[in-house]
C-alpha cells in the first residue's frame, strides 16, 4: 500500500464521517497527561468512524475523525499558573494486528489545532495560535470493543511556518467509550 492511497480515507474521516453519521459520534474520550516541562493537559473529544477498512501485511487499517477540546495548565512568568484552551480536528489511521481481530492497536495522525492565545511560558514561546497536532499511540480495546485505553505521544507545533516554533510534547493516557 502506498502512502498516497491513505489520503482519501483520512480526508473522509476528517470531513465526511461526521456528516454521514448525522453528527452522532461513535465514541467519546477523555485524555490527560503532562509535558516534559510540567505543563498539564486535559482533553474531552468525540470520535467518528469512517467506513473505510483495508488489510495490509496482516493488519487491518481503518480511519476515524476526532474533534477535541483541551485545557492546558502551564507556568507563567509570576511563578504561578496560566491556562490555555485548545480546539482541534484530527484524522487518525489505526492499525490492528490479526486482520483486525486483535484487541491491540497502533494509531497515528496529523491534525490541526487552535489555542485561545499563543502558548507562552518561561520556557517556551509559540508564535502562532494555529498549530499542527501530531499523535502516535498504542491502545487496547476491551468489553467487546466498547471501551479502550491507550497511551499517546502528542507533538504540537506550527511546522516552522513561523518562528519561534519550539513545539510542545505531551504523553497522554486516553480512555474512550464506544456506543
Amino acid at each position: 500500500m502506498r502512502l498516497a492511497s491513505l489520503i482519501p480515507p483520512l480526508l473522509a474521516a476528517l470531513f465526511v464521517a461526521p456528516a454521514a453519521a448525522d453528527w452522532q459520534p461513535d465514541a467519546y474520550y477523555l485524555q490527560g497527561g503532562w509535558s516534559r516541562h510540567h505543563a498539564a493537559s486535559a482533553t474531552v473529544g468525540a470520535v467518528w468512524d469512517a467506513d473505510w477498512r483495508h488489510s495490509v501485511w496482516g493488519l487491518q487499517a481503518s480511519v476515524q475523525g476526532e474533534v477535541f477540546l483541551s485545557a492546558w495548565r502551564a507556568e507563567d512568568f509570576s511563578k504561578g499558573h496560566q491556562w490555555f484552551y485548545q480546539a482541534g480536528l484530527l484524522p487518525v489511521l489505526r492499525l490492528r494486528p490479526a486482520e483486525g481481530r486483535s484487541p491491540w492497536f497502533l494509531e497515528g495522525g496529523i491534525g490541526l489545532s487552535y489555542t485561545n492565545r499563543p502558548y507562552i511560558t518561561p520556557i517556551k514561546q509559540f508564535s502562532t495560535k494555529f498549530n499542527f497536532y501530531d499523535i502516535v499511540g498504542l491502545g487496547y480495546s476491551f468489553d467487546g470493543g466498547r471501551q479502550e485505553i491507550g497511551l499517546r505521544y502528542v507533538h504540537i507545533s506550527n511546522a516552522d511556518i513561523r518562528k519561534p516554533n519550539p513545539g510542545e510534547d505531551f504523553v497522554l493516557l486516553r480512555y474512550a467509550r464506544r456506543f
